[in-house]
């Protein structure tokens, strides 16, 4: 938000000048990813369309807007599919215009993705020494704690708000889940 340029509009919370929406819409109608139709994550496709065209997005942070959150697993986890297949297409996107806003965006988005791949890197070095040396070493669950911590600590700071830390409690949920369907997301990114 400090330089105009939120990556991702949500969509229930975004609101957009009807001009700029306008000037943009035949692209973002059009939406194509290796040659074929792409009809998932159309917010943060929509909110790279509108940085390309020069446009500010802001945070507005007393902003209060409702959605509709799946509350059973399988709808989770199709969810979950669906954002990171759009966060993998539309992050090879934005890595092209990043440069021209700021060389800090384009290191918080390298950062943003260079994490789970590390978390995963740790995961699959610990069940290989599991597998292979009957015990997992100290320093695997020290660096995915670490990270856990770093990540969740930035956030609390940044939003100077404590309960940021409790999403520590998330990273079970990402090693066991969220991982592999992101690993699943990028072998399938042309499905929709």
């Amino acid at each position: 938000a400090r330089f105009g340029a939120v990556m991702c509009c949500c969509g229930p919370c975004a609101m957009y000048r009807r001009s700029a929406l306008t000037l943009l819409l035949d692209q973002y109608e059009a939406q194509f990813f290796r040659g074929r139709p792409s009809d998932f994550g159309e917010d943060r496709h929509l909110t790279i369309l509108m940085l390309k065209a020069g446009f500010r997005t802001e945070y507005v942070p007393d902003a209060i807007a409702a959605t509709v959150v799946p509350h059973r697993l399988g709808p989770y986890l199709r969810q979950q599919l669906r954002w990171a297949r759009s966060t993998f297409r539309d992050t090879f996107l934005a890595l092209r215009l990043l440069p021209e806003l700021d060389g800090y965006l384009t290191l918080d988005v390298i950062g943003q993705n260079l994490g789970p791949f590390l978390l995963a890197i740790s995961t699959l070095a610990a069940l290989a020494e599991l597998v292979f040396g009957g015990s997992i070493p100290w320093w695997t669950g020290l660096t995915i704690a670490a990270m856990t911590m770093v990540r969740c600590s930035v956030a609390a700071f940044r939003a100077r708000d404590l309960r940021f830390i409790g999403f520590s409690l998330h990273t079970p949920i990402n090693i066991l889940l969220l991982l592999p369907l992101k690993a699943y997301a990028l072998c399938t990114l042309s499905n929709s």
